[in-house]
């Protein structure tokens, strides 16, 4: 077992040996948005957010690098018309795929892994031939929002821990082989039954 386990590290990227490494605490920047908007909150309240419409307005507007505006642009193609519970979902399982050796180990990879190759990439919109407009500046502010309060460490309850998805109108052949663990809004959520969470 202990060979499996160190064959396994060697196989891991720098940066995902750095994260495995760091304390959770230190991941996170102490000034985030999550974090100042959860102190201004009751104790109880700091592990949960209530995912509703006027709980996600009550969040200052949202910024950050690189990670934060691939995953704000994932969820505006992906599920900008969904609830606030579906977009949340959404990004969750980008965050999971962050998370599991058998994905790439940052957001924009993830959310990038095999675009350029005609409906064969992870996200159908970075394949699908139409060019990225963001035509509706306030949902592209919304899903901001959920991108950092995800990033700065929102707890991932919904999806149980879902690393795929796709809209109910679908039906891929891949789905049979995962486990379903929910459904929300017009999305189906599925993980690898296989799959051992590395959170």
């Amino acid at each position: 077992m202990l060979g499996a386990e160190a064959a396994a590290f060697r196989g891991l990227s720098s940066e995902r040996l750095a994260r495995i490494a760091t304390p959770v605490d230190e991941r996170t920047n102490a000034r985030s948005v999550l974090g100042n908007f959860l102190q201004q909150r009751s104790a109880p309240d700091a592990r949960t957010f209530n995912y509703t419409r006027a709980a996600l307005e009550a969040v200052p507007q949202a910024s950050g690098g690189k990670q934060w505006a691939c995953l704000t642009e994932a969820l505006y193609f992906e599920a900008r018309g969904e609830s606030v519970a579906g977009q949340f979902a959404v990004a969750e399982v980008i965050m999971n795929r962050v998370d599991a050796a058998s994905f790439p180990d940052t957001v924009c990879r993830v959310v990038n892994q095999g675009t350029g190759k005609r409906y064969q990439c992870q996200f159908t919109y970075t394949c699908d031939g139409y060019s990225e407009v963001i035509r509706e500046k306030g949902a592209y502010e919304s899903v901001g929002k959920v991108a950092r309060l995800v990033l700065d460490g929102v707890p991932r309850t919904l999806t149980g821990g879902a690393t795929y998805y796709h809209t109910k109108a679908v039906s891929p052949r891949w789905a049979r082989r995962f486990t379903r663990t929910a459904t929300i809004g017009v999305h189906y959520f599925y993980r690898d039954p296989t799959r051992v969470s590395q959170n």
